[in-house]
């Protein structure tokens, strides 16, 4: 079986419920079930995070933010901020992530929207961005590994001109010193991800 075969196999297309106007492949299945037979990567590939699903809305209610403008999604799994950031205008969308798998799920989840979105099998963290107008980043601070890593990347962007935002769930590590709040939304769960039916959800600004 491909990659390409296996992201097919555990998925099915379902619109996100905070983003309709989005479709998604996503698993019904126990994300850790999947993780087992995903092998070495968590499948972040396989549902709508939260903190993605913020900032989707949140681009595409202000579409302003990023039309006409390079853009970067970091840690994209599934390729939802993306598409979003694609649907709204931006001349141009980069998507990385560090899961091969993930990468495959950002090409066939552009294509179903109609968007086009270059997805990179890529670790851009030690950067400040490339070349990126605006920066976007959905629910990047689940542990604090990733946040010793994902906060000075995002700093150096802001640093540089780059509009930076974050969608963030009330994640035990996101720190909020250096980020203006934006906006807020409850986000329905999806699949097994959450243990509540709603999850209260910012989005936010890195100052620079």
């Amino acid at each position: 079986m491909t990659g390409l075969d296996f992201v097919l196999a555990n998925t099915r297309a379902v619109a996100v419920p905070l983003v309709p106007e989005i479709t998604l492949r996503q698993t019904d299945d126990d994300p850790f079930a999947l993780w087992e037979r995903a092998g070495v990567e968590v499948p972040f590939w396989a549902f709508a995070w939260a903190g993605g699903q913020a900032l989707a809305r949140y681009v595409l209610d202000h579409p302003d933010v990023v039309a006409g403008r390079r853009v970067l999604d970091l840690a994209s799994g599934s390729g939802l901020v993306a598409v979003a950031a694609a649907l709204a205008g931006a001349s141009a969308v980069t998507a990385t992530d560090v899961d091969p798998l993930a990468v495959l799920a950002i090409g066939v989840n552009a294509e179903a929207n109609g968007v086009t979105v270059t997805a990179l099998l890529a670790d851009v963290l030690d950067s400040a961005g490339c070349e990126a107008d605006v920066v976007l980043a959905g629910d990047v601070c689940y542990d604090v590994d990733m946040v010793r890593l994902v906060l000075p990347f995002l700093e150096r962007a802001a640093a540089r001109g780059a509009l930076v935002l974050v969608g963030d769930p009330g994640r035990e590590y996101f720190p909020r010193t250096g980020f203006e709040r934006l906006a807020g939304y409850q986000v329905p769960a999806t699949g097994r991800l959450e243990s509540r039916d709603v999850t209260p959800t910012s989005v936010w600004r890195r100052c620079g």
